[in-house]
């Protein structure tokens, strides 16, 4: 044998006992087919190349083959040669079918993955009433398939990179010729192929090296859903998708889209914008309302109405804590009730989340502990919060529900206000991928605001978003 390469492929394997060696003596000569059975398409190995090999091996000619195998025509399935020897065992643990020649250093290697998935279902994370109820899977292959329903053009266009020196995942960047500006891909291009990592395992693993350290805010949109990624595309957005990751990324965002959801399309245009400005009014609540409450019972309380005063008054007229240390608890135990309705099984976490905190909550009123306008206003800003379609987004407004509780509870409604100036400065000077995350607020693009505050119907949104798109032409 000339070189070594076959003796490197079996020492690298070497401790693998799922792998198969299957020899096929073929006039006189041995060809060797390598492959793990537990993650190849088995009756395509057998149909398609084991018993060619067979036949070959019964009545073949060994310059025939050889020929034949280097002119690519050996088989009726797709197969390529390997250039580099030492790549024969990583293509192995990918799933593929490799060939080795014997006498020489020759390898093919046959498409035969095959990874154990589960079947398309609905989304969990991302329900709607009307439209569309499929979602993505861990299997890529399936993941590009859907979006390929989708979007039937030869523009659609897909970018594979291996990220892991160990786990060798697939990503694919995804997106339609010409209508993404060319310094978003140029940008995600170029962090993709300096990558340096052992291994991903999820989607977030990627994300992490594109975000800057100064903003808690998502520059990226997940999702679930293969239509939601389709629409993004038609707006000139990347989508990210990886190999074992049951959901894709979209960039640039904007803070707008990110409160926007997928059934806002799918329902009347009034309905949609009337969903939408709810939506936008609990999500400030959702970070404002118990510091707002803090701020005006202990710094204002002139503010509010003498018939309102008195009753929060009387039922705070029993409690030993201050209005900020009362709402902190509040906040902190509602959060652990929260994380633990996530953690529990699912038959028991709804129902144990719920009751815990009506069980609670009543408790702790009749205990004298907290108050019920108190209980009353976490209630409400605990609802808010899961108004909010972006579950990252979402996190990190109850996140920010804790400072403006303490500039609230220390400083009254000047440090809100100052709390929120210094929020909108940060939001106003942040990018996503070059987009603004407040267009088209800040910068203000009246065209855009057809499909912001409010969502006119389909004819009048005549233009893609100059933050997402180089193409602005009336849409088709």
């Amino acid at each position: 044998m000339k070189g070594t390469a076959l003796d490197i492929l079996k020492q690298q394997l070497k401790d693998s006992p799922d792998l198969v060696c299957q020899p096929f003596l073929i006039d006189g000569r041995t060809c060797t087919l390598f492959y793990i059975p537990s993650i190849v398409d088995q009756a395509m190995l057998q149909k398609n190349i084991a018993r060619f090999l067979l036949a070959e091996s019964r009545t073949g000619s060994w310059d025939a083959f050889r020929r034949n195998l280097q002119q690519g025509t050996a088989f009726p399935v797709v197969y390529h040669a390997i250039s580099d020897p030492e790549e024969a065992p990583v293509l192995i643990v990918q799933g593929k079918a490799v060939l080795h020649v014997d006498q020489t250093d020759d390898f093919y290697y046959f498409d035969t993955v095959q990874y154990q998935k589960r079947s398309i279902a609905e989304s969990q994370n991302e329900l709607v009433v009307t439209g569309p109820q499929e979602a993505f899977i861990e299997d890529i292959q399936s993941n590009l398939s859907l979006l390929r329903h989708k979007i039937r053009h030869p523009k659609l266009k897909m970018k594979e990179y291996i990220v892991g020196d160990y786990t060798n995942t697939l990503v694919y960047v995804v997106y339609i010729e010409g209508m993404p500006k060319t310094e978003v891909l140029a940008e995600i291009d170029s962090k993709l192929q300096s990558l340096s990592i052992d291994g991903i395992f999820g989607i977030g693993y990627v994300v992490e090296h594109f975000k800057e350290s100064s903003t808690p805010f998502p520059i990226f949109q997940y999702t679930e859903r293969p239509d939601a990624v389709a629409a993004s595309l038609l707006e000139g957005r990347v989508c990210i998708l990886m190999d074992g990751a049951p959901n894709a990324v979209i960039a640039p965002v904007t803070l707008f889209s990110l409160l926007q959801a997928s059934e806002d399309y799918f329902q009347s245009p009034f309905a949609a914008s009337w969903i939408r400005m709810v939506r936008f009014a609990f999500s400030l609540l959702s970070i404002l309302l118990p510091s707002l409450y803090v701020a005006i019972t202990t710094f204002h309380p002139q503010v509010l109405p003498a018939h309102l005063l008195i009753t929060i008054a009387s039922a705070r007229e029993r409690i030993p804590f201050s209005a900020l240390t009362e709402a902190l608890l509040m906040e902190l135990t509602f959060e652990a009730l929260r994380e633990a309705g996530m953690r529990i099984p699912k038959p028991v976490g709804q129902t144990v989340s719920i009751i815990g905190g009506i069980v609670i909550g009543q408790a702790a009123v009749q205990a004298g502990i907290v108050s019920a306008p108190m209980v009353i206003v976490v209630s409400i800003t605990g609802v808010a919060s899961y108004i909010i379609p972006h579950l990252e987004l979402g996190l990190i407004f109850r996140m920010l529900r804790f400072p403006f509780l303490i500039l609230g509870g220390s400083m009254g409604l000047i440090g809100i206000f100052a709390g929120t100036f210094v929020l909108y400065a940060h939001l106003v000077h942040l990018r996503s991928f070059g987009a603004p995350y407040l267009q088209p607020v800040a910068p203000l693009v009246l065209s855009d605001w057809k499909d912001t505050l409010l969502r006119l119907s389909s004819p009048l949104m005549n233009k893609r978003s100059s933050a997402f798109s180089r193409i602005r032409h009336r849409r088709r």
